[in-house]
């Protein structure tokens, strides 16, 4: 009984949060004079058992590199993170993540800063897996100063920082005024940020037409990755503790009823 009433306080509490999640969203997007309608995807990480698109995150990927790592660092993250297990590029045959051709080559692709241990000068040199993304400015007053004013957040849990999570960050992204570059009714009204996607931005690998809806759902759904990496995992454990925990209930009932069995009540 008593967990009963606890289950019920937290799913009460957990619909409220998202009601809340979802008023700031709408007051984001009331805020503007444009009639935005929030749209409201079906992404394939939702739910208990919910996974991710592994295509969708290559593509991701790549619209991030050569269209948001213009501005955006991942500060939080190594290039090796690419080839973890639940990652965009993991292969199994590869115990060490650090050790996939793939993930070598993809960090291969990135310039880091780096000391001479002979000079002790600063020099820049291809990055390798266990190199973080590199910063893509070398302070916040420079990235300010070339983005209108205002430093371009990190996006490493971007996803997990905004309220509306994955939804808000898709939406920002294809919401932009078309007769103002600046103006975005998700944001409120003025951001610093011009639209970042156009159709055919990026040449996807896998033939998948670059349309600004497509490229906004790939690179939402590789930042949803890269906020909460373990996801798959944590999930997975979970169902087997579920189920482990179902088996002792069961276990325990039947236990239950041998030892009193002939006890008179």
């Amino acid at each position: 009984m008593k967990t009963s009433i606890k289950t019920a306080i937290i799913g009460a509490f957990t619909l409220i949060g998202a009601a809340f999640a979802g008023t700031t969203i709408a007051n984001a997007a009331g805020d503007s004079e444009s009639d935005y309608e929030m749209k409201h995807i079906h992404w394939h990480f939702d739910g208990f058992r919910g996974t991710y698109d592994r295509a969708a995150m290559q593509r991701g990927y790549q619209v991030y590199k050569e269209v948001c790592a213009s501005c955006h660092q991942l500060k939080f993250m190594s290039f090796r993170h690419l080839g973890d297990k639940g990652g965009p590029f993991y292969d199994e045959h590869f115990k060490n993540p650090s050790d996939n051709p793939v993930v070598k080559g993809l960090a291969g692709d990135w310039e880091v800063t780096d000391i001479d241990l002979d000079t002790g000068e600063e020099i820049t040199r291809k990055a390798i897996p266990s190199d973080n993304f590199p910063a893509i400015y070398s302070n916040k007053i420079a990235a300010a100063a070339s983005n209108n004013g205002k430093a371009p957040p990190d996006l490493s849990v971007i996803v997990k920082a905004r309220s509306g999570g994955a939804d808000y960050i898709y939406n920002l992204l294809v919401a932009y005024d078309e007769e103002h570059p600046t103006e975005n009714p998700v944001f409120g009204g003025q951001i610093a940020m011009a639209a970042p996607l156009y159709e055919d931005a990026v040449e996807y690998a896998d033939g998948t037409p670059a349309t600004v809806d497509q490229m906004a759902k790939d690179v939402t759904e590789f930042l949803a990755w890269a906020a909460d990496p373990k996801m798959e995992q944590r999930k997975s454990l979970g169902l087997a503790v579920m189920i482990y925990l179902l088996i002792l209930t069961i276990l325990a009932w039947f236990t239950y009823k041998q030892v009193w069995r002939n006890v008179k009540h």
